[in-house]
């Protein structure tokens, strides 16, 4: 099982997108500063997931996300 993510950082008032098989090691990983990109962001809160069963279409969703590059999809996507 694959998890596309995305996570908020209240300090930053930032989204971060992506994707893993371990969501909960994930997050650690990102609370912890051991990722480069969200080193900063620290600390930071799953606010959306979905999950998918092979890594090709969680990934494949992920660069979705990012390519709509706006805030406003993804609070509409956290919104429901």
């Amino acid at each position: 099982m694959y998890t596309v993510y995305i996570l908020y950082s209240n300090s930053k008032d930032k989204y971060y997108v992506g994707h893993t098989s371990g969501i909960e090691d994930r997050l650690t990983r990102h609370n912890t500063g051991r990722n480069k990109s969200t080193k900063y962001g620290v600390s930071w809160e799953l606010v959306y997931k979905e999950a998918f069963s092979t890594k090709s279409e969680a990934y494949q969703r992920e660069l979705e996300i990012k390519k709509k590059k706006s805030r406003v999809y993804i609070e509409k996507l956290i919104k429901g």
